[in-house]
């Protein structure tokens, strides 16, 4: 599913289905507007000034919720990745409108003709924004990272920084970035083999204009994008083994693919005629992977919906929060714009750091956040199967009666999963006598972007 053309606008009126279905707000209410406007206009009152460090962001070109900046330096055989993210706690009042509209949203809703932000414009996209317009309140994470690329935290201040730079990952230019910025990614890269972590990056579904209509692409990750990504994910683990360390924190888990989910994938690696040794993992398979090369970007595309998902855990004590799919300890702490327990896990590493007491109203707050952040995520992923069904169904509209070679990914006493050769579209159908493994063929009998279906029946 590369590419397609919706020159009949049949994903507007999807889209807005989807919305409706799963209630994706609108905007703001008055007061939480209200709310937000005064709250723009805070100054800054506990925080250092760091305004002179030379601290850039790294985005896409289109992103103004811009929740990290960054500045690297050398010491010794470390460098020092200095991280800085949004100080969103210090412009939401706990029990306010912005905080109550907060935790009732819990994320960021992403959809191909939009987004329902956590918080309103103003703060989101202008006052707690790391923009190169002004000088913007940040709590920034001293992260030290060895020569094999383990990552520790150092430090945390909470500090005023300014912004040199608004860079995109589609134009950066080397020259743009620190020396150490592709030494920093090759080494958190290396760590990750190390520990065996799964790299799973499929490419990013967008939407473009297109005579007139739309057309839905897949985009893979560009190399600046993922070197921005490995930052993030040597901060993320740093505040981890922080919070670890000092019995407290929200952790995100994740456990391994069972048997049979891995059975599975063998077989859709099989029908895109991937070649997977019997002998290596799933994690060591994934890292041979290349998003620029379409089979192995739909390969990439099962796996994340073959996963059980990520899960959020308070620490428990004698309990050590593990995520299969990056081998290590993980949390959250970069996207506080864009997930409200992000704000919570700054404020907790924040004081960590600084050898203070977790604040109570913190505390308090991480034993709620596990189900609210499961609910968004829940729903997140409920949009997201929606819109890829709505894809489908669009892409092969007009194509009933087509014949398809598939390949059996899965078989039960309900129905037979298949994964199509030609096009990355997982599907069901009734069949007799087939095993996981078998190669059919299947006649499409059915795409209904109104009702997000496809159907196949088995052909001879």
């Amino acid at each position: 599913m590369r590419s397609l053309s919706d020159a009949v606008h049949a994903l507007d009126s999807g889209l807005a289905d989807i919305r409706q279905q799963f209630h994706v707000p609108a905007g703001f209410a008055d007061e939480v507007i209200a709310a937000s406007a005064e709250a723009a206009q805070r100054s800054p009152g506990e925080h250092s000034d760091l305004t002179g460090w030379p601290f850039v962001t790294l985005d896409p070109a289109g992103s103004t919720d811009l929740d990290q900046a960054f500045h690297l330096e050398r010491v010794g055989g470390d460098i020092l990745l200095h991280y800085a993210i949004a100080d969103v706690a210090w412009f939401v009042d706990e029990g306010g409108a912005l905080d109550r509209e907060a935790w009732e949203r819990g994320a960021t809703l992403y959809l191909p003709d939009g987004k329902a932000a956590l918080y309103p414009p103003a703060l989101a996209e202008g006052a707690a924004s790391l923009l190169p317009d002004g000088p913007r309140p940040a709590v920034v994470f001293h992260i030290r990272v060895d020569g094999a690329g383990e990552a520790r935290l150092d430090g945390a201040t909470r500090a005023v920084i300014l912004s040199r730079a608004k860079l995109a990952y589609e134009s950066v230019a080397p020259a743009d970035l620190p020396a150490e910025f592709d030494e920093l990614a090759r080494r958190i890269a290396a760590a990750e083999a190390g520990r065996g972590a799964a790299k799973i990056d499929p490419p990013e579904q967008v939407v473009e204009k297109d005579d007139g209509g739309y057309r839905l692409a897949f985009r893979p990750r560009l190399a600046s994008e993922r070197a921005n990504a490995a930052m993030s994910l040597a901060c993320n683990l740093a505040v981890a083994e922080a919070m670890l360390a000092a019995g407290t924190g929200l952790f995100r888990v994740m456990s391994e693919p069972d048997e049979r989910a891995v059975k599975r994938l063998r077989h859709t690696a099989h029908a895109f005629a991937l070649s997977w040794p019997p002998d290596q993992s799933l994690g060591a398979f994934a890292r041979t992977l290349d998003a620029d090369d379409p089979r192995h970007a739909a390969f990439m595309m099962a796996v994340r919906r073959a996963g059980g998902g990520a899960d959020y855990v308070v620490h428990e004590p004698g309990v050590t929060p593990w995520h299969s799919a990056m081998a290590a300890t993980y949390a959250h702490a970069t996207a506080p714009l864009r997930r409200l327990a992000d704000r919570y896990t700054v404020q907790t590493a924040l004081a960590i750091a600084n050898g203070r007491p977790v604040p109570d109203h913190v505390t308090e707050a991480l034993s709620r956040l596990p189900e609210v952040m499961d609910r968004a995520d829940g729903r997140s992923a409920n949009i997201e199967r929606a819109v890829v069904d709505l894809a489908e169904a669009v892409m092969l509209q007009g194509r009933e009666g087509t014949v398809f070679s598939a390949e059996v990914v899965d078989d039960d006493e309900e129905a037979t999963r298949i994964q199509l050769c030609e096009v990355a579209v997982l599907a069901k159908i009734k069949a007799r006598g087939v095993q996981p493994g078998d190669e059919v063929r299947v006649k499409l009998v059915k795409a209904d972007p109104v009702e997000r279906l496809v159907q196949f029946e088995r052909v001879g």
